[in-house]
């Protein structure tokens, strides 16, 4: 086991992967000698040399449409996008090309890619920190996954390459320093589609993923203090999506609150209440709750991101709102 943070884990899965399959190619707007925007990359070009490491012109529809082509030939790319938000300026090569071939090949050709991309506040302004997951969650034929630790970005990382369908990898770039944690030196995956139990609880089951993780597990703490223990479940993989985790944790604790820092109008939180509501509705002591974003683009100023974006405190008012009923 080693201490890294989740920028450290990413580039560990990423070596491990390469140096497994020489099929897995890394391309991406300066991620060779720069290593990329985040640094996620550094390193690898000169490991592996540029035959594995792409650099390409800024163009996200062209960076996308060669995965495409390249994983048709044989080759399992892994994409670097900037930031999410510029994941629509490919929307078209992820959603008509990439999601529909196996559909539309009758199973005889795969897309297996990975398009990575940092998402979410942190700064950047509205432009940069953008929650894009319900989008490509409703989109048949992509696999969506949102890590929260080092040692499941490792992990998931590796999954996803291994994956034959294309997968949208979302990376919280607020975490990408900090928290540290203890990292697997041997080679695991993460399987996807399988979510986690953080901490277990009994007053009400808080679903979440991404970023809120951490905020989850900050008021977990804080209500601990006052005898409220929630449970703490991080979905992991949003696309396929483990019922079977969430239902568990509702029979037990009879409440939930689904937690995300998209905008809570339309974002995938209400899928997940909507499937609490159908399929629990009969070990619901209260309303599913929401929490999400204002429905505002997210302001560059730190402060008034921190106004737009929900946190530990924004959770534990609800908490306290679900268990005094």
């Amino acid at each position: 086991m080693a201490e890294q943070t989740m920028i450290q884990a990413l580039r560990a899965g990423l070596r491990d992967e390469m140096a497994r399959d020489e099929r897995v190619v890394l391309l991406g707007e300066d991620i060779g000698v720069a290593g990329g925007i985040f640094s996620a990359t550094q390193g690898l070009r000169r490991e592996f040399g540029a035959a594995r490491v792409w650099d390409m012109p800024l163009s996200e529809n062209g960076i996308v449409g060669i995965s495409v082509g390249a994983a048709l030939g044989g080759l399992r790319p892994v994409a670097e996008i900037q930031f999410a938000d510029y994941l629509f300026a490919a929307l078209g090569q992820i959603a008509n090309e990439a999601a529909k071939l196996r559909y539309r090949s009758r199973g005889a050709w795969t897309c297996p890619i990975v398009v990575r991309a940092p998402y979410g506040g942190g700064g950047g302004g509205p432009d940069h920190t953008q929650s894009v997951e319900a989008f490509f969650a409703h989109i048949p034929g992509l696999k969506v996954v949102i890590p929260a630790t080092p040692a499941d970005i490792k992990g998931l990382i590796k999954a996803a390459i291994r994956d034959d369908d294309p997968v949208i990898f979302l990376e919280p770039k607020r975490l990408y320093h900090e928290p540290v944690g203890a990292v697997p030196d041997d080679d695991y995956i993460v399987p996807l589609g399988v979510a986690t139990v953080r901490r277990a609880g009994t007053a009400a089951s808080v679903i979440t993923y991404g970023a809120m993780v951490v905020e989850s597990l900050a008021a977990a703490d804080l209500l601990a203090d006052d005898g409220i223990a929630i449970e703490v479940v991080d979905v992991r993989t949003l696309q396929p999506l483990d019922f079977a985790t969430i239902a568990a944790s509702v029979h037990k604790t009879n409440r939930a609150i689904v937690f995300h820092e998209d905008v809570r109008f339309g974002g995938f939180g209400a899928e997940l209440a909507a499937f609490i509501s159908e399929v629990c509705f009969a070990d619901l002591a209260g309303p599913v709750l929401r929490i999400g974003a204002l429905s505002l683009p997210t302001p560059a100023s730190p402060e008034l991101e921190n106004a737009v974006l929900p946190n530990a405190q924004t959770l534990i008012t609800a908490v306290r709102h679900l268990t005094a009923q």
